[in-house]
């Protein structure tokens, strides 16, 4: 037995704070701090402490205490019976918590569920019980057929304590975006990391339960969109309900028995394999995708009956991007009279609070500040404020658009290397041991700057498989707060699922002690680890083997990777110091750091020949 000095105390809840869940009874209480190896005179001390009382008003002793051990045989119990005691009291407490939070509502599931497991041993254990007690599935063969569970259902119960749940928890803004659900067009603008994505995905499926209307989700990628396939699913544990499917079909007791089941849709932004479908859309990021222009007429004809309702949301990228002129309201305005054209106010001020624009089209921006007003208290903006320079944190989490006019690459060409890696790329597993089988990889490495708190980045890519072909990069990393022996480690780690053959490595600083680590016989074998000590004239040559590579489309990444086009953006030519040169350079810090993500990729292309041709190879290759 644990000696009772291990054991911590557990809260005594005071009398009058005891919620109707659970009426406050001394005695069993004494019995539950027994059965966790509490003394008697300790629990009598406890008592004493809080001021806890009998039905009289009198102060409870120990003889008393000790009465109730004896008359209620404590000691004689079943571990059973006090594994169920303090299943029931954790249950209780959670029950009595006025606004419960998603793990308490998680935890409740778990409890009930052991607290039912016990009581089928209790009648298991009884006269006449039977292997269908422990088993709904073995059941007793002398019963009637039992009424299988319905799929991916939900009761009126279900449903509305699910819809109780989340809006207790919503901020403001997304009460807001609630309120505003049913108008015909949505257009938000917002900052990173504010639940968005969570939101809309809530949203549709109570719209899914409610009123049996198809939702389809759009984003840069189907893996991205499967992040509102996973919290869905976790949504409907909360109330109970296992979802599966792809589609995924759904219904509820809200709708009638014979109406069809409602679709929910995750699609990728591959408008060929959009079409054919019909419900409510939801475009994630669509300020970050390639060909808007084509995806958006199909997205549109998805919704064109007036019941489906759209909803376009996203961080902001550049003024560049084809989907600007919808955000602004020029492209209503093309090819009309100039006495038909419209002018909307998309400023901050005018759509903080949201508004209906002569195109009925409604817009809201919610900044980082406009989030942290509203109760989103899960940012440190002064911290993040230092961590970013003032231009990536204006367009990070103040909604701001960037200018990529002078920008070393154009936003629009690194947009078109954007792919469906989980569709296009059939000899790539992210999920596997070996990702890319026993094929090589190339990898780049920018180490971390002590000095300056850049990040660190690693990126591995699949070489050209002929003259020609794109670079795919296959993962990217970045890293913080790592001495050059974590940072080695790190990178051997990861490369220990490829077969990497070449590792180029920023060899200034820092890197110059992770490339030691790195080069030293044994440490990456097979793998010829190159040493990059930048000067004006490299940094220019990187950047133009870069830019053709991206030009030609020969970069490809899944559509998801918006930090790889945010670090290429951010490289801009400037002149050096003394000005008589050109460089270019990045802002410094944040998760763009000073480009590193960029860097990294060019350590890499910059081991193929500037015309694209296959290196003479002086060293052998290790095929598996």
């Amino acid at each position: 037995m644990v000696p009772i000095m291990q054991l911590p105390t557990p809260p005594m809840p005071h009398p009058d704070a005891v919620s109707a869940a659970w009426k406050f009874d001394p005695r069993r209480h004494a019995r539950s701090l027994y059965w966790r190896g509490w003394g008697v005179t300790q629990i009598a001390d406890e008592f004493a402490l809080h001021a806890v009382v009998s039905d009289k008003g009198t102060p409870i002793p120990r003889p008393t205490i000790e009465s109730w051990r004896q008359r209620d045989k404590w000691d004689e119990a079943p571990s059973i019976r006090k594994i169920e005691d303090g299943l029931e009291i954790r249950l209780l407490t959670l029950i009595a918590k006025e606004k419960k939070t998603p793990a308490d509502l998680v935890e409740m599931d778990a409890l009930a569920r052991q607290i039912e497991s016990l009581a089928r041993v209790r009648r298991f254990e009884q006269p006449g019980g039977h292997s269908g007690d422990l088993n709904d599935k073995v059941g007793n063969r002398n019963a009637g057929p039992r009424k299988k569970a319905k799929k991916n259902h939900f009761t009126a119960e279900q449903a509305a304590e699910l819809k109780r749940i989340f809006l207790e928890g919503c901020f403001d803004y997304q009460v807001r975006w609630w309120e505003e659900k049913d108008r015909r067009t949505r257009m938000i603008l917002k900052s990173r990391q504010i639940g968005a994505t969570y939101f809309f995905a809530f949203e549709a499926l109570m719209d899914a339960i409610e009123t049996g209307r198809n939702q389809i989700f759009l984003s840069a990628s189907k893996a991205q969109a499967h992040q509102f396939r996973s919290y869905i699913v976790g949504f409907a544990k909360l109330v109970g309900v296992a979802l599966a499917g792809d589609p995924m079909l759904i219904t509820s007791d809200l709708r009638p028995t014979e109406e069809a089941a409602a679709e929910l849709h995750f699609l990728g932004t591959n408008f060929r394999t959009a079409q054919g479908r019909s419900g409510n859309f939801y475009f994630d990021e669509f300020f970050w995708v390639h060909s808007f222009e084509e995806l958006n007429k199909v997205a549109s004809g998805m919704a064109t009956h007036k019941k489906w309702r759209k909803t376009y949301f996203s961080t902001p990228s550049t003024i560049a991007h084809p989907a600007y002129p919808y955000w602004t309201g020029e492209r209503r305005n093309k090819r009309r009279k100039k006495a038909d054209q419209i002018e909307i106010d998309v400023s901050h001020e005018a759509l903080a609070a949201g508004s209906l624009g002569p195109d009925r089209v409604w817009r809201n921006i919610v900044n980082i500040r406009d989030a942290d007003l509203a109760g989103c208290d899960l940012f440190d903006i002064e911290e993040l404020e230092d961590e970013y320079p003032a231009d990536e944190f204006a367009n990070l989490y103040m909604c701001e658009f960037v200018d990529d006019s002078l920008s070393a690459f154009k936003f629009n060409d690194l947009i078109a290397c954007g792919c469906d890696s989980l569709i296009e790329w059939e000899d790539f597993n992210p999920e596997a041991a070996r990702p890319y089988g026993a094929r090589a990889v190339w990898a780049g490495y920018d180490p971390q700057e002590s000095e300056t708190g850049d990040n660190a980045a690693l990126v591995i890519a699949a070489p050209p498989l002929r003259e020609g072909a794109p670079f795919r990069i296959l993962e990217r990393h970045q890293l913080r707060g790592l001495d050059f022996e974590q940072q080695a480690e790190f990178i051997r780690a990861v490369l220990a699922r490829y077969t990497c053959t070449y590792l180029g490595i920023d060899a200034q600083g820092v890197g110059s002690g992770v490339y030691q680590l790195l080069a030293k016989p044994g440490a990456m074998p097979g793998c010829a680890v190159a040493k990059i000590e930048y000067s004006l004239e490299l940094k220019a040559q990187m950047i133009m083997k870069a830019q053709n590579v991206v030009r030609r489309a020969r970069l490809a990444f899944d559509s998801s990777f918006l930090d790889i086009v945010s670090a290429f953006v951010s490289i801009k030519k400037t002149l050096t110091t003394s000005g008589r040169n050109v460089t270019f350079k990045a802002g410094r810090g944040g998760n763009d750091g000073h480009a590193d993500l960029a860097w990294a990729t060019m350590h890499i292309l910059m081991n193929e020949p500037l015309d694209g041709k296959e290196k003479p190879r002086g060293t052998m290759e290790i095929i598996e």
